[in-house]
C-alpha cells in the first residue's frame, strides 16, 4: 500500500483545508494545462474544483473520504463527432463515504460552472476500501482483547511484529448483512524480528471483523491452533546470497529516439492512433483506438479497459471461505498501481508516465512512473524464401506496448496493451507476487487430509490454497463505426461421404447473436471457437462485411458452484463472452458496488431484457480465467504466468496490411 492520507481528526483542521484548497486552486489555475478535448484527464484545478463543491454543497464532517475522483466521461456521440475548437464539457464524478453517517454518496459536478448536477445516496453496497481503513483495521485488532487471548494461546507475545492483513467481506452471514455497517475483515500473520515476507507465517485459524465506521471490533474467530512457519521466506538478494553468476550485458536502446508520438494523452505510433486514461478504479484505460489505412482513419474500439477480477479461493474453513477478492471494484486497481522501474519491469527504452489522481482526502496526488510506454523487437513480421529464384523477403516485427503493474496484497497484476503492426491489439495479463497461504501441521506431502486436495505444500508448515483469477474486460467496439453486429464462428469437421470420401474435410460456421441472450456464450475447445464484431453496412472489396474478431488465448472454467456466493455475486466469470447494447453507464460486470454488494449484479442483470444486437451500438466483455494450482518452484514468490487475447483483423484490410513495411535503416551499414 502507499503511505496513507490520515483523516483529519476537527472540523478546525477541516475548514482550514478547504480555505487551502482554494488558494491552491488559484494559484494551479495557470499551471493546470488546456482542456483541448473532452476525454483530456481531469487536471489539478478540476479535482480541487470538484471537492470544494461537494464540500460546499453538502455539510459533511471531520472524516469523510473520497474513495474516488475521476472524469465523468461525456456523451459518446459528442465525442465522437468533436472537432478541434469546439465547446467542451466538462464533469466530475465523485464517489463520497461519510463515516459519520455510515453512509456513502455519489456526486456528478459541472466543473465549468463549479456546480452540483446530482448528489445521492448509494444503497447498493460499499465504495471500495481506503488506505486509511487497513491502519484502523490493524489498530483496533491489536488492542481486542480476544485477539490478544488469540495470539497468545499460539505463543505469540511481541504484538508488533504481528501483521493484520485486511480482506474486504467477501461472503457475510445474516447478521452481517442486515448491520448496514462498513466491515473489514483482518487475517493476521507474524512476521518475526527480521522477515520482509510475512505471507509464509499465517496465524492460522484467527480472523477478526471490524466496523470501520464506529471503530468497533464486531467478532473475532479463534480456531484451530496451527504451527507458524518459522523458516525465512524473504526474497530480496541480500537474503538470497549466494546469488548466481549476472548474465552478460543485453542493452535495449533506440538512439535515434522512439518512433511513436505523445500530445498529451493520444498516442500515435505506425498506423495506430488512440488515447488513454488513468482510472482510480480500472487502471489504464484506452479510448478511440483507429487504424491509418490507406490514408483513412478507421475506428475499432471506441473505449477498452478492465472491467472486474474476481479470485476465488477453494479452501471450506472458516477464515478461508470468506475470501474471494474483487480487486477492481472492492481495492481500486488503478489506485493500487505502482512505480515501474526501467530494466526490471519494462525495458530501459521504456517512456514512463505520471497520473494525477484525487487522495482520499480529495487532494491531488501525481503518482510518478505509473505507465509505461514503450516499443519492443517481436520476431519475424513476415517472410518467404523462394527455393526456385533464390530469391528471400522478410521483416522484422515490432510492436508498441501500454503496461502499468498493480500490488493487491499478495499479489501483483500486470496489464499489457501490445499494438502490432498489422493492426491486431493483443491484451496480455501477468500475474506474479506471492501466493495466498495456510499453516498447517504437515511438512511433508501426505495426502491424509482433505486439506490435501484443496492446496499444496510448497514449504513445510506451508499450504498454497488452489484458486483462481478471472479477468473481465469491457470492449466498446466500433468497427468502422458505431453499428455492429456479433458473429460466431466454430469449425465442425464434415461426415465421411461421397463428397468428402477420405475423411479429410471441415468447414466455418457463422453464427449469428443477435440477441443479448444468445450472445452469452463459452469457449469451446473442440468448436475453435471465436467472436467476430462485424460492420454489415460496409463491405469489403470481396463482398464480405468487414470485421475484427475475438481470438480467445488459454482460459478456464470457473469452479464455484452455480449457486455459491461468489458465483452469484461474479457471474460475468461463468461465462466467457458477453454482448450489450452499449449504455454509457454499465461500466462493470461484478456491479458498480461489489464491496458488501447484491447478488446477480452487472451482466446478469443488463441481458435480462435481451435487447436487439443487429445493428446496434455494441459492448463485448471478455472473460479471461487462470486456475492456479500451486508448485514448490512458485514459493517464496511466484514467476510470472501471462494470460492473453487478441482482437484481429478480419476481412477489415483488403489485403495484408504490412506488405509495404519499411526495413530500420541501421546507421553506418555497409551497402551491399
Amino acid at each position: 500500500m502507499r503511505n496513507p492520507q490520515k483523516w483529519l481528526q476537527s472540523l478546525g483542521i477541516m475548514v482550514l483545508v478547504v480555505a487551502i484548497t482554494l488558494i491552491l486552486t488559484t494559484r494551479t489555475l495557470a499551471q493546470s494545462p488546456p482542456i483541448s478535448h473532452p476525454l483530456d484527464p481531469l487536471t489539478e484545478t478540476e479535482i480541487n474544483t470538484a471537492v470544494a463543491v461537494v464540500k460546499k454543497e453538502n455539510k459533511l464532517s471531520e472524516r469523510f473520504a473520497f474513495p474516488n475522483v475521476s472524469l465523468r466521461e461525456p456523451d459518446k456521440s459528442k465525442v465522437l463527432a468533436f472537432k478541434k475548437g469546439d465547446p467542451i464539457t466538462r464533469e466530475a464524478f465523485v464517489v463520497v463515504l461519510e463515516p459519520s453517517q455510515s453512509k456513502s454518496y455519489e456526486a456528478i459536478v459541472d466543473l465549468k460552472k463549479a456546480s452540483l448536477l446530482s448528489w445521492k445516496q448509494v444503497t447498493d453496497g460499499q465504495p471500495a476500501l481506503l488506505d486509511d481503513e487497513y491502519d484502523l483495521l490493524e489498530t483496533l485488532a491489536k488492542a481486542d482483547p480476544r485477539w490478544q487471548a488469540a495470539m497468545k494461546k499460539r505463543g505469540i507475545t511481541d504484538f508488533e511484529n504481528a501483521i493484520v492483513d485486511g480482506w474486504a467481506m467477501g461472503l457475510m452471514n445474516e447478521q452481517e448483512k442486515a448491520s448496514g455497517k462498513r466491515l473489514m475483515r483482518g487475517i493476521t500473520y507474524y512476521k518475526g524480528k527480521k522477515r520482509m515476507n510475512y505471507y509464509g507465517s499465517p496465524v492460522e485459524g484467527l480472523m477478526t471483523t471490524v466496523d470501520l465506521n464506529n471503530k468497533t471490533v464486531t467478532e473475532v474467530i479463534d480456531g484451530e491452533i496451527v504451527p507458524v512457519a518459522k523458516a525465512n521466506f524473504d526474497y530480496d538478494q541480500a537474503s538470497l546470497k549466494p546469488l548466481q553468476a549476472a548474465a552478460k550485458l543485453l542493452q535495449i536502446k533506440q538512439p535515434q529516439g522512439v518512433t511513436f508520438k505523445l500530445n498529451k494523452n493520444e498516442v500515435t505510433w505506425q498506423n495506430w492512433k488512440f488515447r488513454y486514461l488513468m482510472h482510480p478504479r480500472e487502471g489504464l484505460t484506452l479510448y478511440q483506438v483507429s487504424y491509418l489505412d490507406k490514408g483513412k482513419e478507421r475506428p475499432i474500439l471506441y473505449r477498452a479497459g478492465l472491467s472486474e477480477m474476481v479470485v476465488p479461493y477453494a479452501d471450506t474453513s472458516p477464515s478461508w471461505v470468506v475470501r474471494s477478492a474483487f480487486d477492481v471494484g472492492e481495492y481500486r486497481f488503478g489506485w493500487l498501481s505502482t512505480t515501474l522501474a526501467k530494466g526490471k519491469d519494462v525495458p530501459e527504452n521504456a517512456v514512463l508516465l505520471d497520473a494525477l489522481f484525487a487522495d482520499d482526502a480529495g487532494k491531488p496526488l501525481v503518482n510518478k512512473d505509473l505507465i509505461a510506454i514503450y516499443e519492443k523487437d517481436a520476431g519475424i513480421l513476415w517472410r518467404h524464401y523462394d527455393s526456385n529464384t533464390e530469391t528471400y523477403e522478410g521483416h522484422r516485427s515490432r510492436e508498441l506496448v501500454l503496461t502499468t503493474v498493480a500490488a493487491i496484497g499478495n499479489y501483483d497484476y500486470g496489464i499489457n496493451w501490445v499494438f502490432h503492426e498489422d493492426g491486431t491489439l493483443e491484451v496480455q495479463t501477468d500475474l506474479t507476487g506471492i501466493m495466498l497461504v495456510k499453516g498447517t501441521e504437515a511438512v511433508t506431502e501426505s495426502h491424509e487430509h482433505d486439506h490435501d486436495q484443496l492446496g499444496h505444500l510448497v514449504a513445510p508448515n506451508v499450504l498454497a490454497i488452489n484458486h483462481q483469477h478471472f479477468v473481465n474486460f469491457r470492449l466498446d467496439f466500433d468497427v468502422d463505426g458505431t453499428p455492429n453486429r456479433v458473429t460466431e464462428m466454430k469449425v465442425a469437421a464434415l461426415p465421411q461421404s461421397e463428397s468428402n470420401p477420405q475423411g479429410n474435410a471441415f468447414k466455418m460456421e457463422e453464427i449469428p447473436l443477435n440477441t443479448e441472450s444468445k450472445a452469452v456464450r463459452d469457449m469451446n475447445m473442440a468448436e475453435s471457437r471465436s467472436w467476430m464484431i462485424e460492420n454489415a453496412s460496409q463491405k469489403n472489396s470481396l463482398g464480405s462485411a468487414i470485421a475484427y474478431m475475438l481470438m480467445p488465448g488459454s482460459n478456464s472454467v470457473f469452479y464455484p458452484l452455480q449457486d455459491s456466493n461468489v458465483s452469484r455475486r461474479g457471474q460475468f466469470a461463468t461465462h466467457h463472452f458477453w454482448a450489450t447494447q452499449y449504455k454509457p453507464n454499465e461500466l462493470y460486470a461484478g456491479g458498480d458496488y461489489p464491496n458488501q454488494g447484491l447478488t446477480d449484479q452487472g451482466l446478469p442483470q443488463w441481458v435480462a431484457d435481451d435487447e436487439s444486437l443487429d445493428g446496434k451500438d455494441l459492448v463485448v466483455w471478455y472473460t479471461m480465467g487462470v486456475t492456479h494450482i500451486p508448485r514448490p518452484e512458485e514459493w517464496p514468490i511466484m514467476t510470472v504466468h501471462r494470460a492473453s487475447f487478441k482482437i484481429m483483423s478480419r476481412g477489415f484490410f483488403t489485403q495484408n496490411p504490412v506488405l509495404n513495411v519499411a526495413d530500420v535503416e541501421i546507421p553506418n551499414k555497409p551497402k551491399k
